[in-house]
């Protein structure tokens, strides 16, 4: 059975088992940062595998990164192998679908083989691969998220036109209050705890941050912007402010100043914000597939019944003797026997009934199982590129976007440490600034092109 091509017909349920393999490989990640670990691994192999690096101790922080290069290894091979796949009749979409066996064990192998590689191929790999993946994957989110919040008010305000209920009328504005309330105290909590005296920067990102929010909010219900798009509003800006907000405290919760920044004076704290960081990370990865599969679906076309279709011409056909219908059910030989039986007297009339239930129950019962057998749901190299970066970031989450480096405190028992970087904060700062700027162009791209945008409004 292990070995066997057990197929998985729903496209939900192999996005969600890739999910979970991404989730399992993510916390024996996060395991690999305990030194406990680390030491038993060296046990195991009794003292061929030494998790150092150039000679000096690195706590695990490189067997994180070899874990995760395990990961996005196992999604470009999946990736390229899948590359014009359309059709789950093509036999590479059992690597897809099915082979589960074979697939988690040629993740677990890639695992085990990435310990034998040497350290100096991931420092390498963690300071400019990784980081490289990372960041774009940080872009991809911030697309994402953008287009998340006007597909969110969007069905929002679908919702409460076609019911007569006012239920999505508070979902709306209760959402879009909290997200404004969570944004205003996430800048309180910034200023009273990040804002001494002296520290200059992180007032200057606060502060900054606070006027691109107001700018946004404004600027979405311009009279204006809402002459060409009616349905941007206070829902999206709420949602683009209260993430950049967060981002904006990432950032400065990764200032190396101890005296500008709490959160160096206590471990809780680093262990919080790598809680919420990784419940991002995982949010941004599901939606992200979810994404790809509407976007490929709008690529194979919404009213696609098949890979090849008959022209509706009947007469065209007639004169070519083409058949171009299938036959009805009550056409079919077995039912026709059972009209014969039962006109016969053989058999009561209601086993004709009995039978037109069963083939319905047939029908919907394939339909539940296989929901891309007129083509794929989603470009499957496409959803392989989306893991394989997202490990990537989810090893620089783990790591601080850290590169490994000479502690200068000879004071210090350990020879190299992992402290918090200036590149992690500022790739927060920009990222927030590019999540404000998308957005800001999401509302002034139909007033500045309106015959390109008029059929979406």
């Amino acid at each position: 059975m292990f070995c066997k091509s057990c197929n998985c017909n729903s496209s939900i349920a192999t996005r969600v088992g890739f999910a979970m393999i991404f989730c399992l490989n993510s916390m024996l990640a996060w395991l690999m940062k305990s030194p406990i670990i680390i030491d038993q691994i060296e046990k195991l192999s009794h003292g061929y595998l030494k998790m150092d690096c150039e000679g000096d101790k690195c706590y695990g922080v490189l067997a994180v990164h070899r874990i995760c290069f395990a990961l996005a290894l196992f999604h470009f091979f999946l990736g390229a192998s899948l590359i014009g796949v359309q059709d789950t009749k093509d036999k590479r979409a059992a690597l897809q679908n099915g082979w589960w066996g074979p697939k988690v064990l040629f993740w677990l192998v890639l695992v085990v083989v990435s310990f034998f590689i040497p350290n100096g191929f991931f420092m390498f790999w963690g300071n400019y691969i990784a980081l490289i993946g990372a960041s774009i994957f940080i872009l991809l989110g911030l697309v994402l998220l953008v287009d998340f919040a006007h597909s969110w008010s969007e069905t929002c305000l679908e919702n409460w036109e076609q019911s007569n209920s006012n239920l999505w009328q508070w979902v709306l504005i209760g959402s879009t209050a909290g997200m404004y309330v969570a944004t205003i105290a996430l800048t309180a909590v910034l200023y009273t705890f990040f804002a001494g005296s002296g520290c200059t920067l992180n007032r200057f990102f606060i502060s900054f941050n606070l006027a691109l929010c107001v700018i946004v909010t404004l600027m979405c219900v311009h009279p204006t912007v809402q002459e060409y798009n009616p349905r941007s509003g206070l829902a999206q800006s709420s949602m683009v402010a209260v993430y950049c907000t967060y981002l904006i405290m990432s950032a400065v919760g990764n200032h190396e100043h101890e005296t500008c920044n709490p959160l160096r004076r206590g471990s809780g704290t680093q262990y919080t914000t790598l809680v919420l960081g990784a419940i991002f990370t995982f949010l941004a990865i599901a939606y992200s597939t979810s994404r790809a599969a509407t976007q490929s679906r709008a690529l194979v076309g919404k009213d696609r019944k098949g890979l090849i279709q008959l022209p509706s011409d009947g007469e065209h056909h007639a004169e070519l003797g083409i058949v171009n219908t299938q036959p009805g059910r009550t056409e079919s030989p077995r039912y026709q026997a059972l009209l014969a039986a039962v006109e016969a007297g053989a058999i009561p009339a209601s086993a004709l009934d009995e039978e037109m239930e069963d083939d319905d129950e047939e029908e919907v019962s394939g339909e539940s199982r296989d929901d891309e057998r007129s083509g794929t749901r989603y470009n499957y190299a496409w959803f392989h590129v989306i893991f394989a970066i997202g490990a990537m970031y989810v090893a620089m989450l783990l790591t601080d976007w850290n590169v490994v480096k000479s502690d200068p405190n000879p004071n210090h028992d350990q020879d190299v440490y992992i402290g918090r970087s200036e590149v992690a904060m500022w790739m927060r700062v920009v990222s927030s600034w590019i999540c404000m700027l998308l957005y800001s162009w999401s509302l002034l791209a139909p007033v500045a092109m309106p015959d390109r945008f008029s059929e979406y409004y």
